[in-house]
């Protein structure tokens, strides 16, 4: 264990690039905060870059049990706590905090499952929404989220909050040619499915007992034609109240409710 108590300290600058995109994708690490989380990685055994900590950890339930579990990690950094706030973005810090390496998986891994059921996100930009995302698949059993390019970083930290650890069970992929790897899929048997208001299909009409892809769009836009072009069925959710459509982060969920009713009950 170190103590660190200088802003110009070079590990420091380095955790506070994080919050940068361009600097994650450089350094391929990210930040994760809270009591909870770190437990949750503590737990699992998962590889750890830093932990960080100040004396507030103490203070709070589960602070000293975790302190006497991680106190023995070589790279554990005591920081006092005006230096921990120039760090994190939360509003209440818990004073602890991990980073860690990127956990990207790859298609050919996904499709090692015997019926894979992916999805794809167009364009999401909300970060609340792509952490439910994430949470939401790894409640119904997921098997790969595929996250374009144009979308917000999975790695974003206001994303790994709203996975509240889902983002360490959930096989995550950012990608730059959704096209290709759509007609890749293809070409390997995956059924595409997009969701559309002029959608054919109501979703519980569509075998999700096959292996298939979901695509979700953008929150104001939709799927992009071109992505639409490629899904073999464009589908959509009944309703029958008045409003136009639903919350990317909502629609996403009651499919993929529907798709582990097939697949699992």
């Amino acid at each position: 264990m170190i103590t660190i108590t200088s802003s110009s300290n070079p590990t420091i600058k380095k955790i506070k690039s994080l919050h940068r995109k361009k600097d994650r994708w450089i350094n391929k690490l990210y930040i994760v905060e809270g009591i909870k989380m770190v437990e949750e990685i503590i737990d699992n055994g998962y590889d750890v870059e830093y932990l960080l900590y100040t004396e507030k950890l103490f203070d709070l339930k589960g602070g000293v049990e975790l302190f006497n579990r991680i106190k023995h990690y070589e790279n554990l950094i005591n920081l006092p706590d005006n230096l921990y706030k120039e760090i994190s973005k939360v509003e209440t810090p818990q004073g602890i905090m991990a980073v860690l390496p990127f956990k990207e998986t790859s298609i050919e891994n996904i499709l090692k499952k015997s019926n894979p059921f992916l999805i794809l996100l167009d364009r999401i930009q909300d970060p609340g929404n792509l952490g439910t995302i994430i949470r939401t698949a790894d409640a119904f059993g997921v098997d790969g989220i595929l996250i374009s390019e144009g979308s917000v970083d999975g790695y974003n930290p206001k994303v790994v909050r709203a996975t509240m650890g889902s983002i360490f069970r959930v096989n995550i992929l950012h990608i730059k040619k959704s096209l290709n790897i759509l007609e890749e899929l293809k070409n390997r048997g995956i059924k595409i499915y997009s969701t559309s208001l002029q959608g054919k299909n109501y979703i519980q009409e569509i075998n999700f007992k096959i292996p298939s892809l979901l695509i979700i769009g953008n929150e104001s836009k939709g799927v992009s034609d071109e992505l639409l072009n490629m899904a073999h069925s464009l589908i959509k959710i009944p309703m029958v109240g008045k409003a136009e459509s639903l919350n990317a982060a909502v629609a996403s969920s009651i499919i993929m409710y529907e798709a582990m009713k097939q697949r699992f009950l």
